[in-house]
């Protein structure tokens, strides 16, 4: 892997559907070269030290894949023969542990699972030529190197995951509620608003304080994974720790202060403790206030005007009949939140109409693979006309 040092190389950047262009503009604000939006994925060019860079900093990434090799092949014994001749000591050893995840789509394979199997395989018996014997542990659950096999019809790419675990996984939430929003769905939708990050931002039915945190992380242009212990890179024999640690440093200083406030509510007790445990543990309760309130009924919950953001019930988490609900918030949007900016995700799309507000912006996003709207409404006189279409 010393090649991929001192010089740039292309990068595959996982994301969820919807989110591409946002993730192909954060790739171009940290200085990411040859931007393409592919299809939930962007691809890039970098070198090593921009692949920790966007690992610690890029808000709606899933996984960062580096290309290490492009083959065809259309049986499953060419797959053998081409990854079995792959130097793979330059990247792990024996005493590593490692999985392959495949993604096959083609008329050629029908099967991830044996496509996977015969990778391992490969990987297995180069090692044992290589070492007389000895081989490297296969792990599914705890791997120190991941490795991506995409097929599309006889074109395979051999990628290794630079990230590990999922990068939504960012290391401050422990306590959650029942299908909670992902981060980076979170991340994303705060990037797709146009919340100024200076104004007052409000989550009124906050859960386990998802939004608010990745709003605080925004505001304040903390590195989104700055509390993550363990990426898939730093497995890799190549890991540059003093490289890693620079660009850990450099990031940190580009933190700025946010003057205004960041408030969550909800109805629910629990919720509220959950979220609080969750900012604490993300060190951003100085930026961040939540307490138990009814949305609906409450008039003061965003006294200087601002922002609200939300992730309302909707689908099976809605328990509740949806026009009586979605009704209610058009209700208390109207009565108390004059001169706010309202945003909100939802896949009522009958729920929708019955808000009684006129959206003036509407953008389709997925939850997992739930399709979704990502809607928002301009709370001053005259936005009372109901959207009809």
């Amino acid at each position: 892997m010393k090649r991929m040092e001192n010089k740039n190389f292309q990068m595959i950047v996982k994301t969820q559907l919807g989110l591409e262009t946002v993730l192909a503009d954060e790739l171009s604000q940290l200085g990411a070269a040859d931007v393409e939006i592919l299809n939930r994925a962007v691809s890039f060019h970098g070198d090593l030290g921009f692949m920790y860079k966007a690992n610690l900093n890029l808000r709606t990434a899933l996984k960062i894949l580096v290309p290490i090799h492009k083959f065809s092949a259309k049986k499953e014994d060419e797959i053998y023969q081409h990854i079995s001749q792959i130097d793979w000591s330059s990247y792990f050893g024996i005493e590593d542990t490692f999985s392959i995840d495949a993604v096959v789509h083609s008329d050629y394979f029908n099967h991830s699972h044996y496509v996977a199997l015969k990778a391992k395989d490969a990987i297995v018996d180069y090692f044992r030529d290589l070492t007389r014997g000895k081989r490297p542990t296969i792990d599914t659950k705890s791997t120190d190197v991941k490795i991506n096999l995409h097929i599309s019809n006889d074109k395979c790419t051999l990628s290794l995951d630079s990230s590990g675990d999922s990068l939504h996984k960012r290391g401050y939430r422990s306590a959650v509620e029942q299908a909670p929003i992902s981060e980076v769905l979170a991340a994303g939708l705060i990037l797709l608003s146009d919340w100024d990050k200076e104004s007052d931002l409000l989550d009124p039915m906050c859960g386990s304080g998802t939004i608010l945190i990745e709003a605080a992380m925004v505001a304040c242009n903390i590195p989104p994974a700055i509390h993550r212990k363990l990426f898939g890179f730093m497995n890799w024999s190549n890991f540059d720790n003093d490289l890693w640690q620079k660009i850990k440093t450099v990031s940190l200083k580009k933190t700025i202060d946010f003057k205004g406030q960041i408030i969550g509510c909800d109805r629910s007790f629990r919720s509220v403790r959950k979220a609080q445990k969750n900012i604490k543990d993300a060190m951003l309760d100085e930026f961040i206030s939540v307490k138990r309130a009814n949305f609906f009924k409450n008039p003061e919950l965003l006294p200087n005007g601002g922002t609200l953001l939300f992730n309302p019930p909707y689908g099976e988490k809605l328990a509740i009949n949806a026009d009586e609900f979605y009704s209610q918030i058009g209700d208390a949007l109207k009565k108390h939140f004059t001169n706010c900016t309202a945003w909100f995700i939802t896949s009522e799309m009958v729920g929708i109409k019955r808000v009684g507000l006129r959206h003036t912006k509407k953008i389709k996003v997925f939850n997992g693979k739930l399709e979704c709207r990502f809607l928002k409404y301009e709370l001053y006189s005259g936005s009372k006309k109901p959207q009809h279409n």
